[in-house]
């Protein structure tokens, strides 16, 4: 086993992410307008035509085609967001007709789905927003272009004798260098202001979309995430009792037994016999040994001490020197200090996936090497453990992953598990902290 301390990879410039995040948001907002254009049309178009034709049979039909067509559109807002928000992609589950229903019904279903009629309203609204939104940010755009370089083309305005500019009246002098240091004072300011306004005119426009779009389903994700965390933590518990009562059963409760039979036979013993009682003793001392050693083992498995006293760094490193495969160490230091100690339930969960991956790399792999990687990120907890055995791992109820996953699962993380055959296995946790 050895530990190595983890080195990461330098982020990226911060001009070249400004840069970047400035152009997205810059197109977020200017695309944003010609979009709400359409939706006012297609909602204000659609309404009016249902309107006027609910007296017939074409009313809702044509009531339900302008509720689809705002959906599409909704899903296009969708697929632009994530650019703006920085956050994954959420669509919601709409109502579906039944696979045999009739007309009527199909042309219905929309209309009893809450999330259509906030697709439509969406639509009417956007144009509030989205217009003053681009109009800032294009006049921002082009006071940062034409102020910075406006010392290139001054020579190409015409400035008649009796013409004042706004340099002479702000008593700056007359000339063109009061003029050309006026209107690029004005072009800079504009030009690192540019990022803060096309961030906030383009956080407007999706805090927006987001509310009426995805604030549904966000909460809905969210309560499905729950359940499937209490549901995970719930068969997490169980296992972790049955595999407990099993170890105990099989172990610590059999040699309590004989060490019970032990004594008996030893005061039967005792008068009769004392050199047989005497070495029925013998045995019975080296039962209670061997009955500590396996309840302390048991211990270890449920709250290991060293994992309380010393850290995740110092619990993962004897983790890997009782590892029956080579096993390599890569952690963060800093996880083990006082100031940089993760929540004990996320540290708990780390050890767990760890104690658990290595013991079916021991089990299962017959792996001759193998390497366990935990980073800290922002906001989370990566975990990788590799080796190079045969491959075949999955996450079967009944196998020692399932186990991982569950646990994974009732903290909030994510595991993946990448095994072909032949080999090398790769099991990749990730928990929030």
């Amino acid at each position: 086993m050895t530990a190595v301390p983890l080195t990461h990879a330098p982020a990226p410039t911060a001009p070249a992410g400004l840069g970047r995040q400035l152009l997205r948001d810059s197109g977020y907002v200017l695309a944003g307008l010609p979009l709400a254009v359409v939706g006012f049309t297609l909602a204000v178009a659609g309404i009016s035509l249902t309107a006027g034709l609910l007296v017939t049979t074409l009313g809702l039909p044509v009531l339900a085609g302008t509720l689809y067509a705002a959906r599409a559109l909704a899903d296009l807002e969708r697929f632009r967001l994530p650019g703006v928000l920085r956050q994954p992609r959420v669509r919601p589950v709409y109502l579906a007709p039944a696979p045999r229903a009739g007309y009527w019904r199909r042309i219905l279903t929309p209309m009893r789905d809450a999330q259509s009629w906030l697709d439509l309203l969406h639509a009417f609204v956007k144009l509030l927003v989205a217009l003053p939104t681009f109009v800032v940010v294009l006049v921002w755009w082009v006071l940062a272009i034409g102020g910075t370089l406006y010392f290139t083309y001054d020579w190409a305005i015409p400035h008649g004798p009796g013409q004042q500019d706004l340099s002479e009246l702000l008593g700056m002098g007359v000339g063109p260098l009061p003029r050309i240091a006026l209107n690029t004072s004005f072009g800079l300011f504009c030009l690192l202001t540019l990022p803060l306004m096309a961030r906030g005119c383009a956080r407007l426009q999706a805090g927006l979309a987001r509310s009426l779009l995805t604030g549904v389903a966000e909460m809905r994700h969210r309560i499905t995430t729950l359940e499937e965390q209490k549901r995970a933590a719930a068969s997490a518990e169980a296992s972790a009792l049955r595999r407990l009562e099993r170890d105990i059963h099989d172990g610590p409760q059999q040699r309590l037994v004989r060490l019970a039979m032990d004594l008996s036979r030893a005061r039967q013993q005792l008068a009769a016999d004392p050199e047989a009682a005497r070495r029925t003793l013998d045995e019975a001392v080296a039962q209670t040994r061997e009955t500590l050693d396996e309840l302390r083992a048991l211990s270890r498995g449920i709250a290991p001490p060293i994992l309380v006293d010393r850290g995740l760094p110092s619990a993962l490193a004897a983790l890997a020197a009782r590892a029956l495969v080579p096993t390599e160490l890569l952690v963060d230091d800093d996880l083990g200090a006082s100031g940089g100690r993760l929540d004990p339930a996320v540290e708990s969960t780390a050890y767990f996936v760890v104690a658990e991956a290595l013991t079916n790399v021991a089990k299962h792999s017959r792996a001759a090497a193998c390497r366990v990687e935990v980073t800290r990120r922002v906001g989370r907890l990566e975990i990788s453990v590799a080796d190079d055995g045969v491959g075949g791992a999955h996450l079967a109820k009944g196998h020692g992953l399932s186990g991982i996953a569950d646990r994974v699962r009732a903290a909030g993380g994510t595991l993946d598990v990448t095994s072909p055959v032949d080999g090398p296995t790769v099991i990749r946790a990730e928990l929030p902290r």
